[in-house]
């Protein structure tokens, strides 16, 4: 259609030269005494010569004007462009390691007026790699004046940072910030966020966030089940108050932790501490009944009531299903000592020793010779314990 449009101006243009050629007429220009008569094709066409002449000098005044503005602009779409390549220069540099290329990349990037907050940020985390923290906080403070987005990219970088220098709480108060400023918190703040309530031993907000994660499926089952094992763990350990919080803090616990021989020994010993052996040998029995562990069922002698035979009993039925487990046949020495038992007690400790030497086992044999009255052969059972507690 376009061509067509064409075609048919240049044959209008062509039947007017050839009407205009044939136009008899003219035109006359009187200035007394003078005077001057042209053809009318020719002053049509002189016209449109100077219309045509005027229009270019009205552009070439214009375009003129106009220069130092273009080059200006010029100028400036050059230098951004640097700017942008220098920005992925940075960032193409930081993601290869190369930190030291990445940083001064950015630093030309913002040099060369490019504004995003991204450069800033990648010469912080650069410098941060490079453990040059005085640098690393100046970027930072550069990146303040960034918008809402570009301030979530600071603060993610900060909370990063302080958790490194292991600086939790500083870290928790930046994820604050965050959360303030009006933005919803992500998976990626949600992780910083547990592993720095795991820094400051924040047991009870490691569940709940770990909760979090899991809900959002951020997290694998298997990594979401140690991280509430440890934290049962950790609230058990530092459980130093009074028998009735200790009795309530084990039974918010989940059974499924309950059983877990880590879990169950820092209980055990927790009950021990308050003199709650009951509760202690309940606990070990349990964890013991679900699955078998040898370490743990040496606790079993530990905390000690005036009447063991219900505990002695109860570990010579599982003595029937592990006959050669040293841990249990300590346990049961011990208990047996306890009780009075002095040849049952010494039956059961030289098995344990026979299986597995230990500083225990030895100990314990001192100090029933003691209660026996055989300092003599106490004084070489304790002269062994200590020989086997030597490295080799």
């Amino acid at each position: 259609m376009k061509w067509l449009l064409w075609l048919l101006g240049l044959f209008a243009a062509a039947v007017a030269v050839m009407l205009a050629a044939r136009n008899p007429g003219y035109v006359q220009f009187v200035y007394p005494p003078y005077r001057m008569e042209v053809p009318l094709t020719m002053f049509v066409l002189s016209l449109c010569a100077l219309f045509v002449l005027g229009y270019l000098l009205a552009r070439l005044v214009f375009v003129t004007l106009q220069l130092p503005q273009y080059v200006r602009t010029f100028r400036e779409e050059r230098a951004a462009s640097k700017g942008r390549a220098a920005m992925m220069e940075s960032l193409k540099a930081y993601f290869e390691g190369r930190y030291s290329a990445a940083e001064k990349a950015a630093v030309r990037a913002m040099e060369l007026g490019e504004t995003s907050g991204l450069n800033p940020i990648v010469a912080a985390r650069a410098a941060h790699e490079l453990r040059q923290f005085d640098r690393r906080d100046a970027y930072l403070a550069d990146a303040e004046s960034k918008t809402v987005g570009e301030s979530t990219m600071r603060l993610m970088a900060k909370t990063e940072f302080l958790l490194d220098q292991k600086q939790p709480q500083s870290a928790l108060n930046s994820l604050k910030e965050l959360n303030d400023s009006g933005m919803h918190k992500h998976i990626g703040a949600l992780s910083l966020e547990l592993k720095a309530q795991q820094q400051a031993r924040n047991w009870e907000a490691v569940l709940e966030v770990t909760a979090q994660l899991e809900k959002r499926n951020a997290i694998d089952k298997v990594v979401a089940g140690q991280l509430r094992r440890k934290a049962w763990l950790e609230k058990l350990r530092s459980q130093t108050a009074d028998i009735a919080t200790l009795r309530a803090l084990w039974k918010s616990i989940p059974g499924e932790f309950r059983r877990y021989s880590k879990i169950a020994a820092a209980a055990a010993q927790a009950f021990g501490k308050h003199g709650d052996c009951l509760s202690a040998h309940q606990v070990l029995a349990d964890s013991l009944n679900a699955q078998w562990d040898s370490e743990l069922v040496a606790l079993y002698g530990e905390c000690r009531n005036e009447n063991n035979i219900p505990q002695i009993e109860q570990a010579e039925r599982w003595l029937k299903q592990h006959t050669e487990d040293a841990g249990l046949l300590l346990a049961l020495g011990k208990l047996c000592m306890h009780q009075g038992l002095w040849g049952k007690a010494q039956s059961y400790l030289d098995a344990s020793i026979s299986l597995e030497p230990s500083p225990g086992g030895y100990t314990s044999l001192g100090k029933l010779a003691e209660n026996m009255g055989k300092h003599e052969q106490a004084l070489a059972y304790f002269q062994k314990a200590m020989q086997v507690t030597k490295p080799e």
